[in-house]
């Protein structure tokens, strides 16, 4: 049941060829071995009893079963979040949610195994917590942006707006979608946000917060005034700021673990340049977290 849902998917969600056939050998390597395949039923069927299962254990059993039937730990990730996709899609129905936007939100992982060949050269995702929130039906993708409900948990006081610990804010994620996010892709992202989270805000302002290596303020010395990373950071009212030791998260920009060698990073865009000669330099990256009192752009 599962192999035909695993290719159905993976051509649904256009994935190259050779990630199809490691992530189809791998499930087929699982079903061959009975005690594996016999807790990956089980894995799913937990799932199916109660979305808020416990992912951790989840996450810690199919490296266990990926490990006994010989499927590289990432590799196994993935085959268990596509199988247990197919339980969320249920979910999503019950809960009046289209079958689009399921496949917005579920277009994610394309971009996690895509970014984790090039970072390790693996067809997988080495991030398999990331999809805890995304099963609990608690995050959602729309449009490039994605969007959960979190309680604040700082003071926050500006233009009238006074926030306090416990009041209701949406966590904005960027996810690597391969393209660039516009101008337009962002207010259509934050609209459709609005509209879905309303009713959770009351007479309130709608607002986003966001932590973010993009959210870091020196960034602006690198990007330009007119491009769509500084508009998205001229948004946020960065409020916490740090700086990284080093340059280890180097590859959420240039998809490659930095080696101490900026001539290895790839400069194939203005952007990657620009910060590969802002590590030449020796400067810092960084993050930010900011908060965003969303007022509708007309």
């Amino acid at each position: 049941m599962y192999q035909v849902y695993l290719k159905v998917f993976l051509e649904r969600f256009s994935y190259p060829e050779e990630a199809c056939s490691v992530l189809e050998d791998a499930l087929g390597k699982i079903m061959h071995n009975e005690s594996a395949y016999q807790s990956l039923l089980e894995l799913i069927q937990r799932y199916e009893k109660d979305m808020k299962c416990d992912f951790k254990a989840i996450r810690a059993r199919i490296k266990e079963v990926s490990a006994e039937a010989g499927v590289q730990e990432y590799v196994g990730n993935t085959v268990l979040i596509i199988c247990l996709s197919k339980t969320l899609l249920k979910y999503y129905l019950a809960a009046g949610y289209d079958e689009e936007f399921w496949y917005t939100t579920m277009y994610d992982l394309k971009w996690k195994v895509l970014e984790c060949k090039d970072i390790y050269g693996i067809w997988g995702t080495f991030v398999p917590e990331w999809y805890d929130r995304f099963f609990k039906v608690e995050r959602f993708c729309f449009g490039k942006l994605q969007f959960e409900l979190k309680k604040f948990d700082k003071v926050y006081e500006k233009n009238g707006v006074s926030l306090k610990p416990g009041s209701p804010v949406l966590n904005v994620h960027i996810p690597r979608t391969g393209s660039k996010l516009d101008r337009e892709s962002m207010l259509s992202a934050y609209r459709q946000a609005r509209e879905f989270y309303k009713d959770k805000f009351g007479a309130n302002p709608i607002v986003f917060v966001c932590k973010s290596w993009l959210l870091y303020p020196r960034n602006k010395e690198v990007l330009s005034e007119k491009s769509n990373l500084y508009a998205f950071i001229s948004d946020y009212d960065v409020i916490e700021q740090g700086e990284y030791p080093d340059y280890s998260q180097a590859w959420r920009l240039f998809s490659v673990q930095y080696d101490g060698n900026v001539n290895h990073l790839p400069q194939n865009t203005s952007l990657r340049r620009a910060y590969a000669e802002w590590i030449r330099k020796g400067e810092k990256m960084g993050w930010g977290y900011g908060v965003y009192i969303y007022k509708e752009e007309t």
